[in-house]
């Protein structure tokens, strides 16, 4: 595997009235749910487009994280051994063939074997944190878990280095921020995720905090904002800097949020047609049983569309140390149908090429099966998938050995993982940001961009 260093890189006062009666202003909608810190959260962004200057384009547009919680079993998805020993490989799955010669997924991926020409499968990805949240903090980082610094997710770097595209928030998790590694860590908790809350599975779902609080009409709204302005005019009187026309700013670029259609538009489901809904595994007639990943993928797709530069989305409960073919039975071919009708949905809008999609677990499961019909946690080596914005189409990258328990070839480390999805983003992973204390830190150590992941 050949490696070269990465790009050089690309240029990407308190509440001025803190007494209760402030509150009153804002009881609209998201500022009623948020408050000042949606202020202090637009401020954030708009530092991060003026360090912009909006110069970067960049392979991909926007990145799809698709957080499969728990730790995802490799040998039992995108990883089978059918001549393993049975101890090992089980005897409730069979493997099938993929649209790639010779590569064969499980049988619960029927329609991700159908578009395996589409991806880039690794089946080396290594690293040495067996404890949950130890692995969330490694994938999800780039660096190892340190006792003196949470560093920042690869949502929260894109928001603090990209900034905010149109209405929407630069940054969503869906349907909540599933890990507390998918914050902002060091940065201001002002390029932190915004969470919808809900899941969209549910039958009347809406995100909470995007609506018109009950009772307040378009005219009440209007006039919420002209009490604020009184205030905030009061107060500029008194101030001997531009503090409070800055804050102003970054409040109507709120007030807009909250009333552009297109940004409440992005957060429903309510316009998709009951082709697109079975595309992704959905039935939109059928009772909601349980949550559904094809309706969180879908919400994925359009938040992105809709300018999101990051959208993070948790699925399922992997962790199964017993009874674990029962415990994937429904959500292994659920997760299945949802990921393949995203990749065949982004196809088809022409949005692949400019959507990373990325497919990712704390770590692998043990290869052999335990006492109890379950397997345990294993990090030596797992898959991962990477699909769309820039990534080599149709190719199975690295190896595990004949046991699914260590890496036969092209290991990928956590630190090359994250320097690559950075690279693919337009984003230099050696660039220093600011952590407590002033104190410059690389948004990835050590890391190498893996020309071999590319298109």
């Amino acid at each position: 595997m050949t490696k070269r260093p990465a790009p050089g890189t690309w240029l990407a006062d308190s509440s001025h009235f803190s007494r209760p009666t402030r509150r009153e202003f804002l009881r609209a909608g998201w500022l009623g749910g948020l408050g000042i810190s949606l202020g202090d959260l637009l401020a954030g962004q708009s530092r991060a487009e003026e360090r912009t200057g909006g110069k970067i384009e960049p392979q991909a547009r926007s990145v799809i994280q698709i957080y499969l919680q728990g730790g995802f079993a490799h040998m039992d998805s995108f990883d089978p051994k059918p001549d393993s020993p049975v101890e090992y490989r089980g005897t409730i799955l069979d493997s099938i063939q993929t649209s790639l010669p010779g590569v064969r997924f499980s049988s619960h991926m029927a329609e991700c074997s159908k578009i395996a020409d589409k991806m880039t499968v690794v089946r080396s990805m290594t690293h040495t944190e067996v404890d949950h949240t130890r692995g969330e903090h490694s994938m999800f980082t780039g660096y190892r878990p340190s006792p003196a610094l949470v560093y920042p997710s690869i949502g929260s770097v894109v928001s603090h280095e990209l900034g905010q595209r149109g209405a929407t928030p630069p940054y969503v998790c869906v349907p909540n921020q599933g890990s507390q590694y998918h914050g902002s860590g060091y940065l201001s908790n002002a390029f932190g995720p915004f969470s919808i809350g809900a899941d969209p599975s549910r039958r009347g779902f809406q995100v909470r905090d995007l609506n018109m609080a009950k009772g307040i009409t378009e005219d009440r709204f209007e006039g919420r904002k002209s009490w604020k302005n009184l205030v905030d005019d009061h107060f500029r009187g008194l101030a001997e800097d531009d503090s409070i026309d800055t804050m102003d700013s970054f409040y109507r670029r709120a007030y807009d949020l909250l009333a552009s259609q297109e940004a409440r538009d992005a957060f429903s489901l309510e316009g998709e047609s009951a082709e697109t809904q079975e595309l992704y595994g959905m039935n939109p007639w059928g009772p909601v049983l349980r949550p559904s990943a094809g309706a969180r993928l879908l919400m994925a797709r359009r938040l992105v569309e809709a300018g999101v530069r990051c959208v993070t989305v948790t699925y399922g409960a992997w962790d199964t140390h017993a009874f674990h073919y029962r415990g994937i039975e429904v959500q292994l071919p659920d997760f299945d149908r949802g990921f393949a009708g995203l990749i065949r949905d982004l196809e088809q809008r022409g949005m692949l090429d400019s959507t990373l999609v990325l497919v990712t677990s704390e770590f692998g499961r043990t290869p052999k099966i335990n006492a109890g019909g379950g397997r345990d946690h294993w990090p030596r080596v797992f898959s991962i998938v990477l699909a769309g914005g820039g990534v080599r189409r149709g190719q199975i990258y690295g190896s595990s050995d004949a046991l699914a328990a260590e890496p036969a070839d092209s290991p990928l480390s956590v630190e090359d993982y994250n320097h690559t999805v950075y690279h693919l983003l337009g984003i230099d992973a050696r660039k220093d940001l600011m952590s407590p204390g002033d104190r410059p830190q690389q948004i990835v150590m050590n890391g190498n961009l893996v020309d071999g992941l590319l298109a």
